[in-house]
């Protein structure tokens, strides 16, 4: 290859408008997917202990995504403002070649997903086999195997990285399928075993288990039995259907695209324009994984809210939380917590009471200083211990406890 071949091969076919469009959309998506996914990573990490096998499933794909974003979109970022691929071949290669594993290993991983799914709902008998944790962890694994020896395949010269044809990306040379017998067989099975098996494992598995929860809870409506497990189901399913439609659906464009690719000698056909679309549609798919998540699923919602309120203390941010107490008996406490960050001194304080509260996290248990009683018999309120900085009208200073103030009704 000429040296004027080269350069033209890694140069923009774009304008520098549409390539500057290019690179901070594809800015966006990185910063989208490192935060959206580094939320679910961090999340699954916490609750480490009470994960199941789905869940792991979900962070393989999150790791996935996150060290893609991570490790080769910012190659293509600065590319775009540089108008020409930068780094040339060798680039180009780790960028394909990274590229191509972890897209791989994205649609290995969702479609065990469907599969564990479908073994769960529609195949009881083989529950057991499919929740075992070990199996789960095998299976992620073996997703990373398979992906990384398929991808590794080109650097031996069974197919070949090389630049897109608007020039700002790297992937297969679909079209050396007419070059060589290896070429046109490594093109072929990526085709066949790696796109169109994995995509009708995803497609059959969801649509049985829709239809398996769909019967399952017309059969219980009819009865008129409304259980939490049911609906608890019914949420998990529709999660994952939602990951699953929507991987298929960002990838199937750029797969079609370089499926009509590989038949044409020439691409004549469309404009190096048409396969930019493609493309940032398919990048599109590491961002919205997090969201689906974040809506189905209440534990991860619950997590990110004890995440936040974490982050929020340990910041120095003061925090009024009303814990409304119900018990069997009348009178049925109110206790509003007052509580600011920063160093903590103790302060003795004599109180009828020596019940210790229970408060937000972050906070650590303290007596009541400070309470009102109202009794049926008198109106008059009984005060234990008050703080001056209280009884004036002050909120507690940086070096002061937790200020709980109790009353009965």
């Amino acid at each position: 290859m000429s040296l004027n071949e080269n350069i033209t091969e890694f140069t923009s076919k774009l304008s520098p408008a549409a390539d500057a469009c290019v690179g901070l959309t594809i800015l966006t998506v990185v910063l989208l997917s490192v935060l959206g996914n580094g939320l679910v990573l961090v999340i699954c990490y916490r609750r480490r202990k009470k994960m199941v096998g789905s869940e792991l499933l979900c962070v393989n794909l999150a790791v996935a995504d996150f060290l893609c974003c991570i490790c080769f979109y910012p190659l293509s970022v600065m590319s775009s403002f540089h108008h020409s691929w930068l780094g040339g071949n060798v680039t180009c290669i780790y960028y394909g070649f990274g590229c191509f594993i972890f897209g791989l290993c994205g649609m290995f991983t969702i479609a065990a997903i469907s599969v564990t799914r479908y073994l769960k709902t529609c195949d009881s008998l083989l529950n057991t086999v499919q929740s075992d944790g070990a199996n789960v962890r095998i299976a992620c694994c073996a997703t990373w195997v398979v992906a990384t020896v398929w991808s590794s395949l080109p650097l031996f010269g069974w197919g070949e990285y090389v630049p897109e044809p608007y020039g700002l990306s790297c992937t297969i040379a679909w079209r050396n399928y007419h070059t060589s017998a290896k070429d046109a067989f490594y093109v072929i099975c990526t085709f066949a075993f790696f796109t169109l098996v994995p995509i009708l494992l995803i497609v059959v598995s969801q649509c049985q288990i829709l239809h398996q929860v769909s019967s399952f809870t017309n059969s219980m409506s009819a009865r008129g039995i409304h259980n939490n497990l049911r609906h608890t189901e019914k949420r998990l399913s529709m999660m994952f259907f939602c990951i699953s439609l929507g991987f298929v659906i960002a990838w199937a464009p750029y797969a079609v695209v370089s499926f009509l690719f590989i038949f044409h000698k020439e691409h004549r056909y469309m404009a190096p324009g048409g396969f930019v679309f493609p493309a940032l549609f398919a990048k599109s798919s590491h961002i919205y994984n997090p969201l689906i998540y974040f809506y189905f699923n209440k534990t991860f919602q619950r997590e990110l809210r004890s995440l936040l309120l974490s982050i929020y203390s340990k910041l120095g941010v003061n925090q009024v939380g009303v814990n409304i107490g119900a018990g069997h008996q009348a009178p049925f406490p109110i206790h509003i917590q007052l509580q600011e960050r920063g160093s903590i001194q103790k302060r003795n304080c004599k109180t009828k009471s020596k019940e210790k509260v229970v408060h937000a996290s972050g906070c650590r248990p303290v007596f009541v200083c400070w309470g009102s009683k109202y009794t049926d018999s008198d109106k008059k309120p009984a005060e234990d211990c008050p703080p001056d900085n209280v009884l004036a009208g002050q909120l507690p200073t940086k070096n002061s406890e937790c200020l709980i103030v109790t009353l009965m009704t």
